[in-house]
């Protein structure tokens, strides 16, 4: 590929490396110059140009970027039609994200144009979320680079999905005098919904006392019995191996694998085996559904994949987790309730990687995919609700026709997100003690989830900010308290709401959920079609 400057004579059947305006001709970069193209700027007075032009045996950078994709896209992975040199690569369900990392690192090592980029190794994903992306950094490449890469990927397909297999969890908990009946009730209650995206459920639940005899045979009940994953919550921590928890595995026939691990929290973690299925001596902060260690091998057993003692010690970097912010407690008896929480849309983006199509306006099930996510706010016990609009006003307020919504123009939506966030909250009223934002381009939220995050807020009146969770990961829609408001302030480009959750800090109250809505945004066409489908 030669890339230069090029008489306007010249560049008929270049690409033009730059976007090139003259009086009233417009040639974007990328464009592929025509005949009339170089005759209208020859008129314009441009003698030339910076264009690339193909030299034999090169291969553009959409279709370098979709065999390679095709070729690093391993079981459970799906991939998007290429764009400007990309090609996306999407979970088909919900799973562990399995790379071959050593393989990826020396894929980008082939050659500075070729590039792959991924979520990080065994992260938990949801159907629909993106795990990986191909980017082509030239406009082309040399074939002969292309059959290096793919020579070096060979068979391996670095890129693969473990879904979720293990449905059945026994949990044994042991009891002693000083630990209240409510905080093993909790513990179930968010072990349940930790398992829940999964599609796994909790089959049965024993109580016995913290003594090593007692829980011997409850674990060996558990583990003879059609569960597939066993979990043990300790009324105290595991701090030896001849403490109870795992003096207990041992008696009923098991042995421990490794105890401790490189994660905090979760340092008090014990992984085991009894009968060929996995036992857990969950730490401590295992009872919060904040992510923690628990989690990390948690959804591995129940993706299926082992998990030793090697593999536990290998979890050090990357395992400084948030510490566990202390919860605002319940409002007490007599205290007035909150003032109302108003409802937020965001739908003035450009929805650049959507193409030339506005992907707000995209019909999905019937109905222009924006209405869905403004309907749920209206369904909600949210109100009033606010819909911010910017590019394509008219077509989107004309989708929106018949609801009873606000609408809030930011004229100035193409510098970012930024700008509409602070349109929206400078227009809700007074009374708003806080706000729901929602995303325009995330149609399967539920009122269900915006009037959890309501309720929450009530029942926690220290909350600066209310987030849905998943896998303990945070997702969307967030609600705002008013206290945040002066913080938009400091908002610029495209950060929006997740960056006002840094000025709330230990403010935040996360609310766990079992519903992959929350995670997954529409973005591109893949993704389009895949909620199409």
């Amino acid at each position: 590929m030669k890339f230069g400057s090029v008489a306007i004579a010249e560049s008929v059947g270049c690409i033009a490396a730059h976007s090139v305006r003259a009086g009233d001709v417009i040639i974007k970069k990328g464009a592929t110059i025509t005949a009339g193209d170089a005759a209208r700027l020859a008129a314009a007075g441009v003698t030339e140009l910076v264009a690339v032009r193909f030299e034999a045996g090169d291969i553009d950078e959409n279709a370098a970027a979709e065999r390679l994709a095709r070729a690093l896209a391993g079981p459970g992975i799906v991939t998007e039609a290429p764009f400007t040199g990309r090609v996306n690569l999407f979970a088909a369900a919900a799973g562990v994200l399995a790379l071959d990392v050593a393989a990826l690192d020396a894929f980008n090592t082939i050659d500075e144009a070729i590039t792959v980029a991924t979520l990080p190794a065994l992260k938990a994903v949801v159907a629909g979320e993106m795990v990986a992306t191909i980017k082509i950094i030239p406009y082309a490449v040399a074939g002969r680079q292309v059959e290096d890469a793919l020579a070096r990927i060979g068979a391996v397909r670095p890129i693969a999905l473990s879904e979720y297999r293990l449905k059945s969890v026994a949990m044994v908990s042991t009891l002693l005098p000083g630990l209240k009946p409510s905080v093993v009730e909790k513990t179930m209650k968010v072990m349940a919904e930790r398992i829940a995206p999964a599609g796994a459920q909790i089959v049965s639940d024993v109580r016995v006392p913290h003594q090593a005899g007692p829980l011997a045979a409850a674990i060996r009940t558990a583990a003879a019995s059609p569960a597939e994953i066993v979990v043990v919550f300790g009324a105290s921590a595991i701090t030896d191996r001849r403490d109870v928890v795992p003096q207990a595995l041992v008696e009923a026939g098991g042995h421990v694998e490794h105890l401790g691990m490189p994660v905090d929290p979760g340092n008090l973690l014990l992984i085991g085996e009894l009968d060929g299925k996995p036992v857990i001596g969950a730490p401590g902060c295992a009872r919060s559904p904040k992510e923690n260690g628990f989690d990390w091998v948690l959804q591995r057993c129940l993706a299926g994949i082992p998990v030793g003692r090697a593999d536990v010690q290998k979890m050090g970097v990357g395992g400084l987790l948030m510490e566990i912010v202390s919860r605002p407690q319940p409002r007490a008896p007599g205290r007035e309730a909150v003032a109302p929480v108003a409802g937020l849309v965001l739908a003035a983006g450009r929805s650049t990687r959507m193409g030339e199509h506005n992907k707000l306006l995209q019909v999905v099930r019937g109905e222009a995919l924006v209405r869905h996510a403004v309907k749920a706010q209206l369904a909600s016990r949210t109100g009033p609700v606010f819909v911010v609009t910017g590019h394509q006003r008219a077509e989107v307020e004309a989708a929106l026709a018949g609801l009873d919504v606000r609408v809030v123009h930011n004229p100035d939506f193409a510098s970012g997100l930024a700008s509409s966030v602070k349109a929206g909250l400078a227009a809700l009223p007074a009374e708003s003690a806080g706000v729901v934002v929602s995303l325009g381009d995330m149609p399967n939220v539920t009122p269900r989830v915006i009037d959890r995050l309501a309720e929450t807020f009530t029942d926690s009146p220290d909350a600066q900010a209310v987030v849905p969770t998943l896998f303990g990961q945070r997702g969307n829609p967030v609600l705002l308290a008013r206290a945040l408001f002066p913080a938009v302030a400091r908002l610029s480009g495209d950060q929006g709401a997740r960056r006002l959750l840094d000025a709330a800090g230990e403010g935040i109250v996360e609310v766990p959920l079992d519903d992959p809505a929350i995670a997954i945004d529409i973005d591109t066409p893949e993704a389009l079609r895949a909620l199409a489908g």
